[in-house]
């Protein structure tokens, strides 16, 4: 498993498998046995856990004894990352899909901007 650091992404592979609980980031020193790290971490949750059985813990950065802890290589998510790609989905979903792929879908996309943001440019012109 090629696991990464949460926070800030750097390469955990070094570190002995199973993480022990104050395992470090060699870089950020950010805790990796903690929830941010779990395959179970889930922000959507009230709990933000999607393990039922485990118990509530308050600071998902911090290290803990959770025996649920299951470390997953894709944690770590870069700053600005959700918000850029609800924006896109919001654009894909306004203009009917996805901007990339033919010249004319693309056109026809710059063509519905334009009607929505330009006050002088009308359809066809």
């Amino acid at each position: 498993m090629n696991l990464v650091c949460w926070k800030c992404g750097t390469s955990a592979a070094e570190l002995p498998l199973p993480l022990s609980r104050l395992a470090e980031c060699p870089k950020c020193r950010a805790y990796l046995h903690a929830c941010r790290m779990c395959r179970f971490y889930d922000p959507r949750l009230t709990g933000q856990c999607q393990e039922e059985r485990a118990e509530e813990v308050r600071d998902k950065e911090h290290a803990n004894f959770c025996d649920w802890f299951k470390p997953r290589p894709d944690a770590y998510r870069p700053p600005g990352t959700a918000k850029s790609e609800a924006a896109k989905s919001g654009l894909d979903s306004l203009f009917g899909g996805t901007v990339s792929g033919s010249p004319e879908k693309k056109d026809n996309t710059r063509n519905k901007l334009d009607e929505l943001f330009v006050p002088d440019k009308k359809p066809g012109r």
